[in-house]
């Protein structure tokens, strides 16, 4: 929901600072770049494109994590809080953004993983599809896609 903006906002430019180093090495323009958009407007675009669920993970009425997934299939948002890392929410968050795509109709999702969360997406069976490209200044992001399991299809 909008009135969502300012935590989720905290917790997705905590997750690219603190987290994905491996990425943005501590560069400052890198970082720029890369947090520019994570604004409480854009945030608040995201919630309203009818083509898109954004969602986010709570615990005691915090946010741990926030994603996003498009009709189409597309995660384009996938961080967790520093504070919730390594206690199952991004793999929750994951399945559940998986299991949206599964109810819009799409047969697998794609991505675009960092290099910080390559190792967590292939080990939730996403592949690479095509090379690595650079994005927001990194040296690399891996385009990946998944087929989602007839299982979690809600037919």
């Amino acid at each position: 929901m909008p009135e969502d903006a300012r935590a989720a906002c905290i917790v997705l430019k905590r997750s690219i600072a603190e987290l994905c180093e491996a990425d943005h090495r501590n560069d400052p323009s890198i970082l720029a770049q890369w947090l520019g958009n994570k604004t409480l407007e854009n945030f608040c675009t995201w919630v309203r494109r009818p083509d898109n669920s954004l969602l986010v993970a709570v615990e005691d009425d915090d946010i741990l994590a926030v994603g996003s997934v498009t009709d189409a299939g597309r995660i384009g948002l996938n961080y967790v809080s520093p504070d919730a890392r390594f206690r199952g929410v991004s793999r929750a968050l994951l399945r559940a953004l998986e299991a949206r795509a599964a109810e819009r109709g799409n047969d697998q999702c794609n991505l675009m993983s960092t290099e910080t969360a390559l190792r967590f997406y292939l080990s939730n069976g996403y592949v690479g599809d095509g090379p690595p490209v650079g994005t927001f200044g990194t040296s690399f992001g891996y385009p990946m896609t998944k087929s989602l399991a007839s299982s979690i299809r809600q037919d």
